[in-house]
């Protein structure tokens, strides 16, 4: 990497970092859509084809190679990709030299339609394909259709160090394992990700370690399900030995790669995303507990509070056993934030059922929230053997509802923080104002401030003064002790 320079932009008041080699010649635009998990995708495709000669831009129109890292979870998100696929392929009529590709979930699940039928893309790679690029733009340039979809059992990409794409050079996605063994009836993830496997937690540190050293604040620990990792295997001692009893394991699990995390890099903050009711321990919980850089926050999503839906979805857990959870994590973390996923109109779903996502709300009063209206998708469980029931504007109105109490959830929980003195990493300047920053607390919550003499990337005490729904605004106090 000793070619390797680092291009700042500014954009929005915030410095943007793109890695990019001085030998590289040609260039490549990537877009991405969907979970975090995408994002970080993009970024290990960057870094696979930065050995390819290709330095990332921003500017679709000077680029040799487009690719969009495309996601399947819902309707929308496909209809946005096709729409972006449209514009590409206009922009490709001025630029005929110009390569497109489409990459991720929608690649896997649409193949054959993207190359033969609307002939707007000229290769299709699937997630776990991304090494057989350098092939695939080979076929490309030999004028062939270029796809490789192919599920892996094993790919975990633990070898490759993402390039940072856009990176505020503060914050940063890890992922820990990729796929997903949990056939859930509305969800195309397994189909399109695989099954899970995890990535050697060695590996997982040395890219934590290549963060700290480049002054990275804060990592996320990315995963479909991060509460099923498990890692068999060792040689563990010679390099990350600072974890008590972990050092001599055989196996990993989350709760300790966690724990390992939090004690070989003590000033740096950690998250994690996402978790499964079934799967979270209360060793998780604990571990959390008792380490300050472990971020106070978990999405624990539910989808319904009805156990018919539930059992319908193929949740593996029922309304009982989640509320006891949120109980214990509520008993062991007191000022944790929560935050949910819920499904509004389900096949099959009644008034009832939906009442008791109400009630299951009012129960548990997240932090946040991510709701949908249910949306079939082709070649689920749930789209082979279940009817789509539910009218339109039903799961509109109970969408609206379910959207409505959040927010007020939301407002009762930003309420709690004003008034105190709280840790915020400051990440960049806020979008509506350049006198000030935004950065988050401890519990995933934006918080407004103030620049004064402070800098991106510092750890701030900042006193909440007063909040919306959605933003604490306060004032900083001083520098925290974790700088």
């Amino acid at each position: 990497m000793s070619a390797e320079n680092v291009i700042e932009e500014k954009k929005q008041g915030l410095a943007l970092v793109t890695e990019a080699r001085a030998d590289n010649h040609k260039k490549l635009f990537i877009e991405s859509y969907g979970c975090q998990m995408n994002l970080n995708d993009s970024e290990i495709v960057a870094a696979i084809l930065a050995d390819q000669g290709f330095n990332t831009t921003q500017k679709l129109e000077e680029a040799d190679l487009v690719l969009v890292n495309t996601c399947s979870i819902r309707d929308k998100a496909e209809q946005t990709v096709r729409k972006r696929l449209q514009y590409y392929h206009k922009v490709k009529e001025v630029n005929p030299k110009m390569k497109v590709g489409v990459l991720g979930c929608m690649a896997e699940r649409l193949k054959a339609k993207f190359l033969e039928e609307e002939k707007i893309v000229d290769l299709v790679v699937g997630p776990d394909a991304y090494r057989d690029l350098p092939n695939l733009i080979e076929e490309v340039e030999a004028g062939r259709d270029a796809v490789n979809v192919i599920l892996s059992k094993e790919e975990t990409y633990a070898d490759v160090s993402p390039v940072r794409l856009n990176s505020n050079g503060v914050t940063a996605f890890v992922s820990i394992m990729r796929g997903c063994d949990n056939m859930c009836t509305f969800c195309v993830v397994p189909f399109t990700r695989g099954r899970e496997r995890s990535r050697d937690p060695k590996s997982i540190l040395s890219e934590i370690q290549e963060l700290a050293d480049k002054n990275f604040k804060e990592v996320t620990l990315l995963g479909q399900n991060v509460d099923s990792y498990l890692w068999y295997g060792g040689g563990l001692k010679k390099d990350f030995s600072k974890a008590s009893g972990i050092a001599q394991a055989t196996a990993v699990n989350f709760a300790q790669l966690l724990d390992m995390c939090a004690v070989n890099f003590p000033k740096m903050r950690f998250r994690f995303s996402t978790s499964n009711p079934q799967d979270m321990t209360l060793e998780v919980i604990h571990v959390m507990a008792k380490h300050k850089n472990i971020c106070k926050y978990i999405h624990l999503p539910v989808q319904s509070g009805s156990d018919r839906m539930l059992q319908a979805m193929n949740r593996q857990h029922t309304r009982a056993e989640y509320v006891e959870l949120v109980d214990n994590i509520y008993r062991i973390i007191p000022d944790i934030a929560l935050s949910q996923d819920m499904i509004a109109g389900f096949c099959g779903e009644t008034e009832e059922d939906h009442q008791q996502t109400l009630s299951l709300m009012d129960y548990v009063k997240y932090d946040f929230g991510f709701m949908f209206a249910y949306s079939e998708r082709p070649g689920t469980p749930a789209a082979k053997k279940m009817e789509d029931d539910v009218p339109l504007e039903v799961k509109k109105r109970r969408l609206a509802e379910i959207i409505d109490l959040q927010q007020q959830h939301s407002l009762y929980r930003t309420q709690q923080h004003v008034g105190n003195i709280e840790e915020v990493l400051i990440e960049g300047t806020s979008k509506k104002s350049d006198a000030h920053y935004k950065g988050r607390n401890s519990q995933n919550t934006v918080v407004v401030f103030p620049k004064e003499n402070y800098q991106i990337g510092d750890f701030v005490n900042v006193k909440i003064e007063n909040c919306t729904s959605t933003t604490l605004i306060g004032k900083a106090v001083g520098h925290s002790d974790n700088n």
